[in-house]
């Protein structure tokens, strides 16, 4: 849809800024404080039922804290309750439509057909209402569609990486940029890999944080301009040079 009023704005030249779809990456490495880094990174999937644009869907976990976490993350999945979302107890809502539990069913369906282990969900819930399960993917890698399409649902893949280079050069392969968020206690680590991530916000130790004195847009695919901060302006308004000679 953004590519088409894009497309559609070029006929009179209007300037459009565009904030679009992510796959944004969660790295975790091993020296993270796991106890925060396992229940934010949950949300970082389910909030609003993983409809969210900054969603943190491509879950990157240290190879040495893989299994440690994927334990603690199920753990935390599995105790989430599904329902109501007007009911003070439920802690994961149904999808919005039809038409968007479908695309999220296929998804699943797609992430099995390819390989991919559902460590917990992988299939909707039973009876009335568009409700999915927290679905936690293993045995992924960036070439499966689960890694590479948003899915717009509570679902996440999960993939192992070496050491930082690793978790950049994976990181940015994908077409989006609009977000990503590091986990560690190396503040050298999280300058280092945060300069090389290719999003237009970085979150360290902390998983969707916003202030609108920033600026937030996305790379690549993920859209045109920015809004907030403090040249979101620009974008609304035109410079003017006026020379008077008297």
């Amino acid at each position: 849809m953004g590519k088409q009023i894009l497309a559609a704005s070029a006929g009179s030249l209007k300037r459009v800024t565009l904030e679009l779809g992510g796959k944004s990456p969660n790295v975790v490495f091993a020296d993270a404080n796991l106890a925060s880094a396992v229940p934010s990174s949950l949300m970082a999937f389910t909030i609003s039922s993983g409809q969210v644009c900054v969603a943190g869907t491509r879950l990157f976990v240290q190879r040495d804290v893989k299994d440690q976490f994927l334990d603690a993350l199920v753990s935390y999945a599995n105790g989430m309750t599904i329902g109501d979302p007007l009911d003070p107890q439920t802690t994961l809502g149904p999808l919005a439509s039809q038409e968007q539990f479908d695309r999220v069913r296929g998804y699943l369906q797609a992430g099995r057909a390819e390989g991919a282990i559902a460590l917990t969900g992988g299939e909707p819930e039973p009876g009335p209402g568009y409700f999915v399960p927290p679905t936690i993917f293993d045995g992924v890698d960036n070439s499966m569609r689960i890694a590479r399409e948003e899915i717009f649902g509570p679902v996440v893949s999960v993939i192992g990486f070496k050491d930082a280079d690793d978790a950049v050069l994976q990181g940015n392969d994908t077409d989006y940029g609009l977000a990503a968020a590091i986990w560690t206690n190396d503040l050298a680590t999280a300058h280092r890999v945060a300069r090389r991530l290719k999003a237009g916000t970085v979150w360290v130790n902390h998983y969707m944080g916003f202030d609108p004195a920033l600026p937030f847009g996305g790379y690549k695919q993920s859209g045109l301009g920015r809004e907030c901060g403090e040249h979101w302006y620009e974008h609304y308004t035109e410079q003017k040079a006026m020379m008077i000679q008297l």
